[in-house]
């Protein structure tokens, strides 16, 4: 369902588009580790220590781009990751703040869910994320999914709902 979203091949697909792909890889296996290293510790345990890896890799992020030296202007989706570092307003700041606290709490949620439940069980779930990344695309930036984006989406829900049921 992503490939057909991401139209590997067509003048749509953007390299950068990929990047969402490695992070996913990256937070399904964080989810099956989180289910392995569930069986002797705290789902608050692993999700700090899940933040602090989070932390540490933002860092490393800061430090690299943080100048602004590698802003790439000619490319929107890297040019806005390798932009250089703006100090938030205290507004901003209270928010990132605010989403950091929800973030950290969801994670720990999210880590016991998959500590104590199968993965599989739990994943299909997550695919309602797919619903609210929809409706926010359209309610904030009037952005609605076409027809291969709409196939996509069906992929992904069907095989969410294949596993569910399989299991």
């Amino acid at each position: 369902g992503v490939i057909i979203m991401l139209r590997p091949g067509s003048d749509v697909f953007e390299w950068a588009a990929l990047l969402a792909v490695f992070s996913g890889l990256a937070y399904s296996l964080s989810m099956i580790t989180a289910r392995q290293l569930g069986v002797t510790e705290t789902a608050a345990a692993l999700a700090f220590w899940g933040n602090l890896v989070f932390l540490a890799c933002s860092l490393l992020l800061a430090v690299l781009f943080g100048s602004g030296d590698f802003a790439n202007e000619g490319h929107a989706s890297l040019g806005f990751l390798m932009r250089g570092w703006v100090s938030p307003t205290p507004r901003d700041l209270m928010a990132m703040m605010g989403c950091g606290v929800v973030a950290a709490f969801g994670l720990t949620l999210l880590t016991q869910a998959y500590r104590i439940a199968e993965s599989n069980i739990v994943a299909p779930f997550e695919c309602s994320a797919i619903i609210w990344g929809v409706l926010i695309g359209w309610i904030f930036w009037k952005d609605w999914p076409d027809a291969l984006g709409w196939l996509g989406i069906s992929v992904i829900i069907g095989a969410g709902i294949y596993v569910l049921y399989r299991e």
